[in-house]
């Protein structure tokens, strides 16, 4: 004889039934039951690993981190580092190395591009289509082949270090790279520093005062110029009274190779100089989509109020065209950051070619040496992710 469900067996199950037809409860169950899941796999494949692991032999440890590396870096402006530095030390600089270059890559990639979507838009017809084949061509090559390409260049046709191109003895240029001065930071600097960056601060409130005044009341105040007033103005005169705390380190000629100073590395120069304009043929046109969004309706109003060209593009459809142009630009800049992993092809040494190269065939930690690397592009890519959104919600256009 089949038992009879109880008032309170009877009572839970259309509980559980209610909870499972209301949208948004299913949903958060399903959330949660996918986030066990995958729990559960992500343990399933530690557990896998570490059998695996001591099957031959190994430990999961990241305690070789701490030993000598005993390779050199040619490179490294930040830090101070020699082949008896140890691994962790090897990959600070490569991180580093990493940083730099994409920074440096995208700041000269968005300036690169965005005056190539303008000139993309020109009505010269001869700058029109120089600037397609330009953009043509180096998007359908592989962003290695640049990168090869500048490197050969700059190495084959710059002078030996003996013949160094000579700039009124402070810069030289040669196949080893190019040389300039180093700063030389004395006693009362910091002051200096935070001088400065008091002074930036007081502008920014500046910049928010006067804009409110403006809205308020209309009155304009020149706040570029005050701006750069204040700057230059209290950094400056701090700088005098600390005695000028700052010298310049030029470098020399010294037997086979160029002593003092700082020497920027011709792997650099072609992996920036590559990154650079090969990201700015895709910024190129995404900022000409950006503009050509904008209503031609708002040029030819802002020329009915006898605006210049000029004018109309910094005032009228740029600001507009940014809420186009932003969104897909932070994949640009994800995908300049990553494709700088290429870096090894020409020996520059960054966080894959110290820790997730050199280090890991020294020490046999493949596992560890990846994890390290694969953390340091996630972090990379999620911080430039997070402020491309910031900038994205500053960007959007403000309904009242």
């Amino acid at each position: 004889m089949a038992a009879v469900p109880t008032a309170q067996q009877s009572e839970a199950g259309n509980l559980l039934l209610r909870l499972w037809r209301n949208q948004e409860t299913r949903s958060v169950i399903i959330q949660i039951l996918t986030m066990a899941a995958l729990f559960l796999a992500v343990a399933m494949i530690a557990r896998n690993v570490a059998i695996n692991l001591e099957a031959i032999g190994k430990e999961f440890s990241f305690d070789y981190l701490g030993s000598t590396a005993a390779y050199d870096i040619t490179f490294s402006p930040f830090i101070e580092y020699t082949s008896r530095d140890t691994h962790l030390r090897a990959a600070a600089v490569g991180i580093m190395n990493t940083a730099l270059v994409a920074v440096c890559g995208i700041i000269l990639a968005s300036i690169l591009g965005f005056l190539m979507g303008v000139m993309r838009l020109s009505k010269n017809w001869l700058i029109n289509r120089m600037v397609y084949v330009f953009l043509e061509f180096t998007r359908n090559v592989p962003v290695l082949l640049h990168i090869l390409l500048i490197h050969g260049v700059i190495v084959t046709t710059m002078p030996p270090t003996r013949s160094a191109v000579n700039i009124s003895d402070t810069f030289f240029i040669s196949n080893r790279g190019f040389f300039i001065p180093s700063p030389v930071f004395e006693s009362g600097f910091g002051l200096v520093f935070a001088t400065f960056i008091v002074a930036v601060v007081a502008v920014i409130f500046f910049r928010r005062w006067a804009h409110k005044v403006q809205d308020e009341t209309g009155k304009i105040y020149p706040v570029f110029l005050i701006s750069l007033g204040v700057i230059v103005g209290a950094t400056g005169l701090m700088f005098l009274l600390t005695g000028m705390p700052l010298t310049w380190e030029v470098p020399a000629l010294k037997g086979f190779n160029f002593k003092g100073g700082l020497s920027v590395r011709p792997e650099f120069i072609a992996l920036w100089l590559a990154l650079s304009y090969y990201t700015a043929c895709f910024i190129a046109e995404i900022v000409r989509a950006g503009i050509l969004a904008v209503s031609h309706g708002q040029t030819e109003a802002a020329s009915a109020l006898g605006l210049r060209t000029n004018r109309v593009l910094q005032l009228i459809i740029v600001p507009q065209a940014l809420r186009v142009i932003v969104p897909p630009l932070a994949s640009q800049y994800l995908n300049l950051t990553k494709n700088s992993s290429l870096a090894i092809a020409i020996g520059y040494m960054d966080v894959v070619a110290t820790i997730g190269g050199i280090s890991l065939m020294q020490t046999g930690k493949e596992m560890e040496s990846m994890i390290i690397v694969i953390g340091v592009y996630l972090t990379f890519s999620l911080s430039i992710s997070a402020f491309m959104n910031w900038f994205n919600k500053r960007m959007k256009l403000v309904e009242r």
